[in-house]
């Protein structure tokens, strides 16, 4: 896949209610920004549309130059509760003011009050208990961690695979990339751990075998007996689409772990906190995960992570040894209060699934224009994507999600760039608090940036 052309070009101006263009984009004064950083930085943390963020407000992002873009990224999936939100803000003015912006794992007021408010909206509060950390990835490698642990303390050496889905996403540590599914990922490990094994993911359409047979039959093609399991993993949507479990097979999935006293985890990084149209995911499937990996959403702004889970699996280590130098922090936890507070106070995540009934069928509609060139739409609430692929195949076609991606930039409108198992998929996930006509005016622009790359 190519990347994205930094030669500036004209474009049309735009001048709406929220979208401004009017430069050339890429704007040719941030170029010498872009080769200053490529002194400095590695290449890994380029990649993404050419804009020089200058400031986020609500669901619009400015660079300095004049333009502004309705935000179809949210950070990549994080501020659920809008950029630069007021209350956020003034939560992080009051601890700065306060004096206290670092505390290791020394105790302050607002660790308990985040705790708590986690747990109040856990599966079952009376059971579940609340781990902060940092990172999405150190969530779920802790869930990792804690799923072997219990499963050697209760039954011994004998029940030790960590079971997760081929094209899954948990993070970019050891942990999280052995249990992730895309092998590209993780050639680097070399002599990966054995333990660690993947089955299909049921998504229905790059795995046409939606069953729970096909989950039992793959392990046992490897030797693997279900007494032999120490964990399941999967996140709640798999990121490659939004690709998401078949009800009966969640159902079925944990039935079968919790019979044979297998470790549920469901990684919510990206689908929780209002994302699908409800608090989490997994509440999409009727089901009660053991451990729940948070991140993202959690904060809508700074790095927060927490692992939420069951207390008799998250007490198993002693005092001390199971922490983190920035686990509560004072500045993201403060961040992640304010953040909730709004999140059930507006009711987002009801918000979220209101706007999913005006985007789902508006992205459908555009899929079945072009059905040999959009191979599937998938989504929830506000979050979604659409896979591009090669005329009549299957085969993602990455240079052309790219093309659409850069000119929905040009018209004001910013996406981060293409996901998937192939850098197909155009993933769209604004801000939960994006307004009506503002969604309906990006979806506009997105199907003109399809129809003028596959229509014409």
């Amino acid at each position: 896949m190519a990347g994205y052309d930094l030669t500036p070009i004209d474009v049309p101006q735009v001048e709406t209610k929220y979208r401004t263009i009017k430069t050339k984009i890429p704007v040719p004064e941030s170029l010498p920004i872009f080769e200053a950083l490529k002194t400095c930085e590695p290449q890994s943390m380029m990649g993404q549309p050419p804009v020089i963020w200058h400031k986020a407000d609500d669901f619009t992002v400015y660079d300095k130059w004049g333009n502004r873009w309705i935000d179809w990224s949210s950070c990549v999936l994080l501020s659920n509760t809008g950029h630069g939100r007021r209350e956020i803000k003034e939560a992080l003015r009051k601890i700065i003011d306060q004096g206290l912006i670092a505390s290791y794992v020394f105790v302050h007021e607002q660790r308990a009050e985040l705790c708590g408010m986690l747990q109040s909206i856990s599966p079952d509060p009376a059971s579940y208990s609340v781990f902060l950390l940092s990172t999405g990835s150190e969530a779920t490698e802790n869930c990792i961690k804690l799923a072997k642990t219990y499963a050697l303390e209760k039954h011994g050496p004998m029940k030790k695979y960590l079971v997760s889905f081929r094209n899954a996403f948990h993070g970019r540590t050891m942990g999280a990339q052995l249990a992730g599914g895309m092998d590209k990922l993780k050639t680097w490990i070399v002599d990966r751990d054995p333990t660690f094994v993947q089955v299909p993911f049921p998504d229905g359409y790059k795995n046409e075998d939606t069953s729970f047979d096909l989950f039992l039959s793959t392990l046992n093609e490897k030797g693997i007996s279900p007494d032999e399991i120490a964990g399941v993993m999967t996140e709640s949507y798999q990121g490659v689409g939004p690709d998401f479990l078949p009800v009966e097979y969640a159902q079925r999935l944990r039935d079968f772990c919790a019979e044979r006293d297998i470790v549920t985890i469901f990684d919510e990084v990206q689908a929780g906190f209002g994302r699908t149209g409800k608090m989490f995911c997994f509440e999409h499937y009727g089901i009660k995960p053991d451990l729940i990996a948070c991140g993202k959403g959690v904060s809508s702004s700074l790095p927060l992570a927490a692992v939420i889970g069951r207390t008799d699996i998250m007490g198993l280590y002693a005092p001390g040894s199971m922490t983190s130098t920035h686990s509560a922090s004072p500045l993201p936890v403060a961040a992640s209060i304010a953040n909730l507070r709004v999140l059930i106070g507006e009711n987002l995540a009801g918000r979220a699934a209101k706007m999913g009934d005006i985007l789902l069928p508006e992205l459908q509609r555009i899929q079945q224009k072009y059905p040999d060139r959009l191979g599937c739409m998938h989504g929830k609430g506000l979050v979604a994507g659409i896979q591009v692929v090669k005329p009549g195949a299957k085969t993602p076609d990455p240079d052309t999600a790219l093309a659409i991606n850069y000119a929905c930039v040009r018209k004001g409108l910013l996406m981060f760039s293409p996901v998937g198992i192939g850098g197909e998929c155009l993933k769209i996930a604004p801000p939960l608090t994006i307004a009506e006509d503002a969604l309906r005016e990006s979806i506009q622009v997105f199907e003109e940036a399809i129809d003028g790359e596959i229509g014409s």
